[in-house]
């Protein structure tokens, strides 16, 4: 039994695993909040969207030899502000535009990643490197997701107010178009410091899912909150440590654990009905 145990506990005593445990719960929590804002509005693709978005950002970052976060932030930045602008000046709806802002983009970042010659492997930028990590690379993400958190939190009434009746959040003074714009700023913050564990194709999972699940299972949005939260930082604990006795990448483990739990959500819901 102590064997057991002991056996149990191992992957808590090496230093790259606690790394990996802590950041899981640093990126979780800003993620898992603004999964459920984007579920709510219907801007799950524009996750996405700035999801693929940061590439080009991160490659012009690595050639400028500035901070790669900057760079992706930029980008992220920059594609939310020409979607806004492209939909405002034409008839297209906002998926198509979204649909060809970031595939745009997400095409130009590998044209620039394979013209160069650098050291950054791109399947940590696509997958994440969660394993990897140092404790600078920890520190900076947790300032990240503590911005993005804080945020949410001071805005969180006019954001749902906004999210619910465009129109009442206007009258009430709410400055509806600026508040989408710095929402989008702090959407793109949080993806950027998501990054170094989940990568850019798993972020959006993990920006989607728990909200989506704790839509299934609750009508009221501060349970749905709370709910997204605890949903999000159990399947990222439990996703990095089943991913060390199955000798699989974290961030895919993660997102395959999320995806059943929104099945297992899914169909208990379905039974009810």
């Amino acid at each position: 039994m102590f064997e057991l145990i002991e056996a149990l506990l191992v992957p808590f005593t090496f230093g790259f695993m606690q790394k990996a445990f802590l950041m899981s719960i640093i990126i979780a929590i800003p993620m898992s909040i603004l999964s459920c804002y984007l579920v709510l509005r219907g801007w799950s693709l524009m996750g996405d969207a700035i999801s693929h978005a940061v590439l080009p950002g991160i490659v012009v970052a690595y050639i400028a030899q500035i901070a790669l976060a900057i760079g992706a932030f930029i980008a992220g930045v920059c594609c939310a502000l020409l979607s806004g602008y492209i939909k405002a000046n034409t008839r297209i709806k906002q998926d198509s535009v979204l649909g060809i802002v970031f595939s745009g983009m997400f095409a130009l970042g590998l044209v620039l990643y394979l013209k160069i010659e650098t050291e950054i492997h791109l399947d940590h930028i696509l997958f994440g490197n969660i394993l990897g990590l140092s404790w600078s690379d920890v520190l900076h993400s947790f300032i990240l997701a503590l911005i993005c958190t804080v945020f949410i939190l001071i805005k969180r009434l006019d954001l749902l107010v906004n999210i619910f009746d465009t129109q009442h959040a206007k009258a009430i003074g709410v400055n509806v178009s600026k508040l989408n714009y710095i929402f989008l700023a702090i959407l793109s913050l949080a993806i950027v410091s998501s990054i170094e564990s989940s990568g850019i194709i798993l972020g959006i999972a993990t920006l989607i899912i728990p909200g989506a699940v704790s839509f299934l299972i609750s009508k009221d949005f501060i349970k749905m909150l709370k709910y997204s939260v605890v949903i999000s930082v159990s399947c990222s604990i439990f996703g990095v440590y089943i991913s060390f006795f199955l000798d699989s990448a974290p961030a895919p483990t993660i997102v395959l654990i999320m995806t059943i739990v929104f099945i297992f959500c899914f169909f208990k819901q379905t039974s009810k009905a």
